[in-house]
């Protein structure tokens, strides 16, 4: 049995390195691996793969009421398992971005009537100089900065309930970034063309969504790109500040929330004006977001009286958080979402305060993070208001 163990093991081993000692020996190009952010395979500037996994795994609670701590619902699972592919070919202009998701929420299947969608990105982008690039293929569209911060990057395990209800999250399109100079500050434009129907949409709607974000730094750019990862892990020495603010018009939309949710019973037309800004200096980090969506007629209903509903409103999420050289950082939160009058009937005014703590130990790639918190109803407070609850949280991070 051991002999056949062995020679197992170096069969695999085989198998691994023959490609390495391939590229090396028929020519006088060599195949490097490097292992840094993921694990690289490059041929000089012909050819470059970067593979990385991540995963989230976690256990919660939340109680019966405000004032009865008994456990009403359990969160047990694996809430992320992910592969990312990224890299270039031919030449590094041309690049590639793909990420694929295996859990059960990633693949959507907690939203009724869905199909799974084991892709979350499929890009491919051309970069005409480091400042001006284009992208074709499904990925986030440039919407409020949270939920184009990757969900690894998050100084809570999950965004609020303000991103949840109002985000634009990923579609199919045309994608145009240009970043412009200017002196010590720097201006980033970022726009889209795309189907307007979310991720795995199938062909044939009628509309587009058309979205657009300004973004200004007026002290120049963040170190480590920490304009798109929350908490001050970087320490910045100098305050750094982003203020930006964007518009989405989804023109004939089939689902709740644009590019996310169930499907309405008839095509709708939706804006959404979003706006967000961040601080970071020494340790400290605040950021906020508003959210507006309109609608001229939110409610739509089927041949049975049954409706369903455009989630429109607005909504506002803040952030506070200090992070320490000891790589322990304490945050809260507070967030709300207001619907609008036309579907008060359907959704309710919910608020939410969290504190948490993070121990990081290689950045945002490997943390333990949890929080505790207290969500209420219809602007009422008072532990004993139905629906009131609170609710606690622990996830672990892991992931090259």
């Amino acid at each position: 049995m051991e002999r056949y163990f062995r020679a197992g093991v170096l069969a695999l081993a085989l198998i691994i390195i023959a490609p390495c000692l391939w590229a090396q020996t028929e020519s006088d190009e060599r195949a490097l691996i490097d292992v840094k952010d993921g694990l690289g395979f490059r041929q000089d500037s012909l050819f470059m793969l970067n593979l990385r996994f991540r995963m989230q795994n976690r256990m919660g609670a939340t109680t019966v009421s405000g004032d009865d701590l008994s456990i009403k619902t359990v969160d047990a699972r694996v809430r992320r398992l992910r592969l990312r592919l990224d890299g270039y070919m031919m030449t590094t202009r041309l690049r590639y971005y793909i990420q694929l998701n295996f859990s059960r929420a990633d693949l959507d299947l907690e939203t009724e009537g869905a199909t799974a969608q084991p892709v979350r990105d499929a890009m491919v982008y051309y970069h005409f100089n480091k400042r001006v690039y284009i992208g074709f293929g499904q990925s986030k569209l440039p919407g409020n900065r949270q939920r184009v911060n990757s969900s690894g990057n998050l100084q809570f395990p999950d965004r609020s309930i303000a991103n949840a209800a109002y985000t634009l999250d990923r579609d199919f399109g045309m994608f145009a970034y240009w970043t412009v100079p200017m002196g010590p500050q720097e201006l980033q434009i970022k726009t889209s063309i795309s189907s307007g129907e979310g991720r795995g949409a199938s062909p044939g709607g009628p509309g587009m969504a058309y979205t657009g974000r300004l973004e200004w730094l007026p002290r120049g750019a963040f170190s480590n790109k920490g304009d798109y990862s929350e908490g001050d892990l970087e320490m910045e020495p100098e305050p750094k500040v982003s203020l930006a603010a964007g518009y989405s018009f989804n023109d004939r939309s089939i689902r709740t929330g644009g590019q996310l949710g169930a499907e309405l019973y008839d095509y709708r037309d939706a804006g959404t004006f979003i706006a967000d800004a961040l601080f970071k200096h020494r340790g400290w980090a605040f950021s906020t977001e508003y959210f507006d969506r309109r609608c001229d007629d939110p409610l739509t209903k089927d041949e049975d009286g049954a409706v369903a509903v455009v989630t429109v409103g607005t909504g506002f999420n803040a952030e506070l958080s200090r992070y320490f050289r000891s790589k322990y950082q304490i945050a809260g939160r507070y967030t709300f979402v207001q619907p609008d009058a036309a579907i008060q009937a359907y959704r309710r005014r919910t608020d939410e305060t969290l504190l948490g703590l993070t121990r990081y130990f290689n950045g945002h790639r490997i943390k333990l993070q949890a929080y505790s918190g207290y969500r209420w109803l219809d602007r009422n407070i008072d532990l004993s208001h139905p629906g009131n609850a609170w609710t606690f949280m622990f996830q672990v991070e892991f992931g090259i």
